[in-house]
């Protein structure tokens, strides 16, 4: 995501595929100046240290609950026969209320525990954009499977945190297509 006035960047979630992340930046002339993460699955963050060092940013986030998902990158690597990411630490975690700037834009830190203990989302509410990381998909919420995911405080994040937000709040998740909170409040057959 990126401010269009200032061209200022953060590369959210960089999972992997980092020379495709490192093109598109080049291609549109932004400025990278933060890599921030929504959670510790190593779909999200396989990426994370070498985007970092690549333009020499800090990392920031998620929440600190997630510590022990990126202190076992390793053992993520094993389990989903991916090659061992390099290890990182984030520069920041962050907490519900904390804001994030990027340029002229700010993002707006929530706390949404359940698919991962320390998940949070980003809301830019000036655009009405909420990237949610795998907390909320379009007619589906994140998996609670993993080690400690938690399915009833998944559907309590998502009642507290997600549903007051507007309706034409665009859902921007980490896999799929995207939604609206109103569409998902309506529709989605997951959350009560």
């Amino acid at each position: 995501m990126w401010c269009d006035v200032t061209m200022e960047a953060a590369v959210i979630d960089p999972g992997g595929d980092e020379q495709l992340i490192i093109e598109a930046v080049s291609e549109r002339h932004l400025k990278p100046v933060k890599v921030i993460l929504t959670h510790g699955h190593l779909d999200h963050v396989g990426g994370t240290a070498a985007i970092a060092e690549h333009y020499g940013i800090p990392v920031v986030g998620p929440h600190g609950d997630d510590a022990f998902l990126l202190e076992a990158l390793e053992q993520q690597a094993q389990m989903f026969a991916f090659p061992k990411p390099r290890d990182f630490t984030p520069d920041q975690w962050l907490h519900q209320g904390d804001e994030i700037t990027v340029g002229e834009l700010t993002l707006k830190v929530l706390h949404c525990p359940g698919h991962t203990p320390g998940h949070i989302v980003l809301l830019d509410e000036e655009h009405k954009l909420l990237f949610a990381g795998d907390v909320l998909f379009r007619g589906a919420i994140g998996r609670t499977d993993f080690p400690r995911g938690n399915h009833q405080q998944l559907i309590e994040s998502i009642q507290r945190r997600l549903w007051p937000l507007p309706d034409d709040v665009t859902v921007i998740p980490g896999h799929g297509p995207e939604t609206t909170i109103g569409s998902e409040r309506a529709t989605n057959p997951f959350v009560p």
